[in-house]
């Protein structure tokens, strides 16, 4: 699985996996234990992991969530020191000591808390994407070595 199959819909909880399009919408099933299908139509906002970014200042304004993702991957693995119940202090820390330069006035408690929960969610129902993504870290670095 890659993240660009792995999508968050606004005003509901968890993520899903994009299964197909249809004439009106896409088919999502849940990354749980339930499997659940549905169909997210129009006036459902869906959005692709892929897509998402985080706020950083300095020369780039932003770093694509699956590149945050790969560095907490590297840190903790699954052992993630914080949770997405845990208290607003706990949460920012975390995401100082993994992403030093994020923007302090443009991320939120909120952000922080789905990325926390996203995550964790990614790690137990569909841990073999951080292998496509260690994958993709050793090619391109082979890749940057042979030039």
């Amino acid at each position: 699985m890659n993240l660009k199959n792995v999508a968050a819909v606004s005003g509901k909880s968890g993520l899903y996996k994009v299964v197909k399009p249809t004439r009106s919408g896409v088919i999502l099933e849940t990354l749980d234990v339930t499997k659940k299908k549905w169909v997210a139509n129009a006036s459902h906002r869906v959005s692709i992991l892929r897509e998402i970014s985080v706020y950083v200042t300095g020369e780039e304004s932003s770093i694509l969530l699956e590149d945050l993702y790969a560095t907490i991957r590297e840190k903790y693995n699954t052992d993630l020191p914080v949770s997405s119940k845990s208290s607003v202090d706990e949460l920012f820390s975390f995401l100082g000591e993994i992403l030093p330069d994020y923007d302090r006035e443009r991320v939120y408690s909120s952000d922080v808390k789905k990325m926390v929960s996203w995550y964790s969610i990614i790690s137990e129902f569909a841990p073999e994407y951080f292998d496509i993504a260690s994958e993709q870290i050793q090619e391109a670095t082979s890749d940057e070595e042979k030039s």
